[in-house]
């Protein structure tokens, strides 16, 4: 796939991270539906298997949960130097996108929570204090319901049925809900049925 992106667009592409570094409660995966509806159905700048793969690509691998946002980046700068095969320019794009949106996506947040847990911690016996953290589980769970949503209905080949995807959806959400299993057991079983054809 090749894009052109200005450089108005990587301003967007920044600006548009550092606004969901803000809204990213409970971790970056939370905002996953609106990063799909930013770069894939607003700009076109990744595909649809472009941004299920980043995703699951970086929850597959060690290290922060955040990883997904640099590979988004990454697919993006790649895209726009023509390619992964259009040499340097494109590999130089791929790491500037990289950089954009980690940057976007964690100067925000990191700045806000120093200094709103410096203020929590000082008045963690307020009853207002306790009624936030408390009124945050619910907009967490319903953050996290949405991105499953947008990952599960991403997966669509044309008009063809895909109760495959979502019965395996609703599984795999049971299954971490009513167990102990451990989550890589549940990702390796994902790319099993995906190498199998089944999704």
């Amino acid at each position: 796939m090749t894009i052109v992106m200005h450089w108005h667009d990587w301003l967007a592409l920044f600006a548009q991270y550092m606004m969901l570094s803000l809204l990213s409660v409970s971790g970056a995966i939370t905002t996953v539906p609106d990063m799909h509806r930013f770069l894939v159905d607003r700009h076109g700048w990744l595909t649809d298997a472009q941004f299920s793969s980043s995703i699951a690509i970086a929850q597959a691998a060690p290290g922060p949960n955040v990883l997904f946002v640099a590979l988004m980046g990454w697919n993006v700068g790649i895209n726009a130097g023509g390619g992964i095969g259009a040499g340097p320019q494109a590999w130089l794009l791929g790491l500037f996108g990289l950089m954009v949106t980690m940057l976007g996506i964690m100067v925000p947040s990191t700045t806000l929570t120093y200094f709103a847990t410096r203020w929590g911690h000082r008045n963690r016996t307020r009853r207002e204090v306790r009624a936030f953290k408390q009124g945050m589980a619910p907009v967490v769970v319903g953050l996290l319901i949405a991105t499953g949503w947008v990952l599960a209905s991403g997966n669509h080949v044309g008009n063809a049925p895909v109760w495959h995807i979502w019965l395996l959806t609703g599984v795999a959400a049971f299954i971490v809900w009513r167990t102990r299993i451990h989550l890589l057991w549940l990702l390796g079983a994902g790319a099993l049925l995906g190498a199998a054809g089944f999704v």
